[in-house]
C-alpha cells in the first residue's frame, strides 16, 4: 500500500523537526566552545564571531585531560570486552542448551536489571575496599561489567533464538565444537545484537559520574565526567572550557556509535542459509 504524498511530507517534516531538536544542543555546545565566557553570557545562541581555540589549549594546560581520556577509554573498552565475551557465552548457553534451571538462570540475570545497583553502594564500597581495589580503575570495570551483562544476556539470548539451528547442526557434522560454533558461526551473525550491546555499555561507562566519584580519589585515575568537575567552582565557571571538554569527550562516542550502528542495517542471517 502506497503512502499518500501529503502524509509522506508530514512524516518527513516531523523527522526533520526531531533531527533539528536533537542536533541543535550539540551544535550549540560546539559553537560555545569557540567563544569566551563573556560572549557565552552575552549572546548564548549566536554563532562565534571568530574561531577561538584558546579554550581547547587551556583544557590541556590547566588539567590532565589526556589522562582523564586515557582512563575513560581503558575503562569503557575493558567493560565492552568483558560484557560481550561473557554475555555472549551466557546467552548462547541459555538459548541453545535446554536444562530445567535455564529459566531460573535467565531470571537471575534479569534481576540485575530490576534492582538498581546504586541502592547497594555502601556494601559495594565496603566490598571493594576489602578487595583492595578502591581508588583503582578495576573497581569501575567490575561495577560497569556487572551492570552491563544482564542487559547483554537479555538482548543476545533473544537474537540467538532467532538464528536457524541448521547452521549449528551443519557445523557439528563437520566436527566443530560448541566454542567453535559460537566464535566462528554464531558471533559473526550476531553483529546487530553485538552493536547494540557495545553502544549501550560504552556510553554507560563513558558518561557515568556517580561511581567514579565514589570509588576514585586519585586525580590521575579519574575519568572525564569527574575530572571535568574541577572546572566548576563556587563563584565562577569556565564555561568555554567546559564546552570544549564536552566536545572532545563526545568524539569517541560519536565514532563508536557511527561504526556500531551500521550493524543495525545489515540482515541478521542474510546469505547464511541457501
Amino acid at each position: 500500500m502506497r503512502t499518500h504524498p501529503a502524509l509522506r511530507t508530514v512524516q518527513y517534516a516531523i523527522a526533520c523537526l526531531f533531527t533539528v531538536t536533537s542536533l541543535y544542543p550539540i551544535f550549540l555546545m560546539v559553537a560555545s566552545s569557540f567563544k569566551n565566557n563573556l560572549d557565552i553570557f552575552r549572546e548564548p545562541f549566536a554563532l562565534p564571531k571568530s574561531l577561538d581555540f584558546s579554550s581547547y589549549a587551556k583544557i590541556f594546560e590547566d588539567m590532565p585531560f589526556l589522562q582523564y581520556s586515557k582512563n575513560s577509554i581503558l575503562v569503557s573498552a575493558a567493560v565492552c570486552l568483558i560484557v560481550l565475551l561473557f554475555g555472549s557465552m551466557a546467552s548462547f548457553y541459555i538459548a541453545r542448551f535446554r536444562f530445567w534451571w535455564n529459566n531460573a538462570l535467565f531470571m537471575f540475570f534479569l534481576l540485575g536489571m530490576m534492582i538498581p545497583i546504586k541502592l547497594g553502594i555502601v556494601p559495594l564500597f565496603l566490598q571493594m575496599k576489602k578487595m583492595g581495589i578502591i581508588d583503582s580503575l578495576g573497581s569501575l570495570i567490575m561495577v560497569y561489567s556487572a551492570m552491563g551483562i544482564p542487559m547483554a544476556v537479555l538482548i543476545m539470548s533473544a537474537f540467538f533464538r532467532t538464528l536457524p539451528k541448521e547452521l549449528e547442526e551443519a557445523a557439528k557434522i563437520d566436527g566443530a565444537t560448541n566454542a567453535g560454533i559460537l566464535l566462528r558461526i554464531v558471533i559473526p551473525l550476531m553483529r546487530p545484537a553485538l552493536g547494540t550491546v557495545l553502544i549501550f555499555n560504552f556510553i554507560t561507562a563513558w558518561n557515568d559520574f556517580f561511581f567514579p566519584l565514589v570509588f576514585i580519589t586519585d586525580e590521575m585515575k579519574k575519568t572525564i565526567p569527574v575530572g571535568m568537575l574541577s572546572l566548576f567552582s563556587q563563584y565562577s565557571t569556565n564555561w568555554n572550557m567546559v564546552f570544549a571538554g564536552l566536545t572532545l569527550s563526545s568524539i569517541p562516542m560519536i565514532i563508536i556509535f557511527f561504526f556500531a550502528s551500521r550493524q543495525f542495517m545489515e540482515g541478521l542471517t542474510a546469505g547464511a542459509v541457501k
